[in-house]
């Protein structure tokens, strides 16, 4: 089957959240499993400069501009870039400039990756074309609108990675975006009397998909729903929203092979972990001592990501004697507040505002928990990283979180299915509960290790979402 995805980011060209890592993993995990997968991008400075060598595929004029289409292919993935460099040629993240501010056009931007998706399944590259286009997120969410008024020329699948994010327009560029003007209704892309990206994909497209089964259906919900948990609602009961859960990409998460670690091991094999402790440790400035159990954050510091739970809980964890190494940027209030944590308690706290990908693995290889307290979290894919690397994550039931970690109960101990912590409510004291639950397992190293080597061997591979995926084109 031959199947495009449309994406704005790609792993590891170009990254600014876990979309990046699924733009960059799933269509090669769906070749392996026999599909002809392709992606579609706009020709960003790091992205352009990345895949290097490109075969034009073809030009057109469109309301955006003239647009060039090259084609290359990427650690074996055939990958379109949108090669426009008045829109696309710009310093900054993809969606903001360098003062973090989003760039005014950007309704032309993203409506210009929609519309040249829908040129390909309507046969822009005369030697392939796509039976099933697959959009993720906002960025491409025009795509499935477009296609619906071409007269539906593919089966369309629309990925929300994140609801909380819907790329919000004015009215008045309806026209300039060259969309039917009946499609501005409420049963189409209207959303309070503005555009949504997001609300046309998940209108117009033939199934909606979400990357955790809970996350599926929590956005059904006012809590969740952002203003959309009716129209998923609806979705939901056409049969037509799905939660596939998102995977590892085992060739760059493995810590028998990974090469960023000080130390390689593997489940039947923890000893060099706690190497990897030791340089963690040295480099967060924090006291050198194995005994220590360390809990670590690799996060956007945002109050979704439920941060400031960690420092409500911050008191107990330094208390029973443990340490804490963060690494992250966003909120300036927490950015401020971790750094004075720090301050305060040298050598228990380490923090290094910003992100760096290279020191992500280490701080996964080398704490014993991982931290994930989220509000919401639709899959989540630190706590897979941690459960790859024998680094047990402590998580919030919810979304993918809820999927993916089973709590250290006595029950799940005694069957052998625990992976971690789980705490309920949003706040400070049940965050601290499972912080103290943490404690007891670690003063219990042979049950510590066994959970350790189950969370190790539970399979978050991208074969399963592959086939997951591939099931659902067949049934479309």
């Amino acid at each position: 089957m031959q199947v495009l995805h449309v994406c704005s980011e790609l792993f590891p060209l170009l990254k600014t959240g876990g979309l990046a890592d699924v733009a960059g993993a799933l269509p090669a995990a769906q070749i392996a499993e026999g599909d002809d997968v392709r992606v579609l991008i706009p020709a960003f400075p790091d992205i352009k400069k990345g895949i290097g060598e490109t075969q034009l595929v073809g030009t057109l004029d469109t309301f955006a501009g003239h647009v060039s289409l090259l084609y290359a292919v990427y650690q074996g993935v055939g990958v379109y870039l949108i090669d426009t460099p008045g829109l696309y040629d710009r310093p900054g993240s993809p969606y903001h400039d360098q003062s973090s501010n989003a760039y005014s056009d950007n309704h032309l931007r993203f409506a210009l990756l929609s519309w040249m998706a829908c040129e390909l399944a309507c046969g822009f590259d005369s030697h392939w074309k796509p039976e099933v286009v697959h959009s993720h997120d906002w960025h491409a969410g025009l795509t499935s609108a477009y296609i619906v008024a071409r007269g539906r020329p593919a089966k369309t699948v629309f990925t929300v990675h994140n609801l909380a994010f819907q790329g919000l327009f004015f009215a008045h560029h309806l026209a300039e975006l060259q969309l039917p003007a009946d499609f501005f209704q409420m049963h189409g892309l209207e959303f309070y009397g503005q555009i949504s990206f997001l609300k046309a994909g998940l209108f117009y497209s033939d199934h909606v998909t979400t990357v955790s089964p809970t996350y599926a259906k929590e956005i059904t919900q006012p809590a969740f729903g952002y203003g959309m948990e009716s129209l998923l609602l609806e979705r939901q009961n056409q049969g037509k929203l799905t939660g596939i859960l998102n995977g590892v990409d085992e060739a760059i998460w493995e810590p028998k092979t990974d090469v960023l670690l000080s130390a390689r091991y593997s489940a039947d094999d923890l000893r060099a972990k706690s190497i990897n402790k030791t340089y963690l440790q040295r480099a967060m400035g924090l006291d050198v001592d194995d005994s220590r159990l360390v809990f670590a954050v690799v996060s956007r510091l945002t109050s979704q990501k439920g941060l400031d739970l960690v420092l409500e809980g911050l008191p107990e964890l330094l208390e029973q004697g443990g340490q804490l190494a963060v690494l992250g940027a966003g909120d300036a209030v927490l950015q401020q507040a971790f750094l004075a944590a720090a301050a305060d308690h040298p050598g228990q706290v380490g923090v290094q505002l910003g992100y760096h990908e290279a020191f992500s693995h280490r701080i996964i290889a080398g704490a014993d928990v991982i931290m994930v307290p989220s509000r919401f979290e639709p899959c989540g894919l630190t706590q897979l990283y941690g459960l790859k690397y024998g680094t047990l994550p402590l998580v919030r039931r919810t979304g993918g979180l809820a999927d993916t970690v089973v709590d250290c109960a006595l029950e799940n101990l005694a069957d052998g299915t625990a992976s971690g912590f789980v705490f309920e409510e949003s706040t400070g004291k049940s965050l601290s509960n499972a912080i103290r639950r943490a404690f007891v397992l670690w003063s219990r190293p042979k049950h510590w290790r066994h959970v350790q080597h189950h969370a190790m061997g539970i399979d978050f591979g991208w074969k399963v979402a592959a086939q997951a995926y591939k099931n659902l084109y067949q049934r479309l």
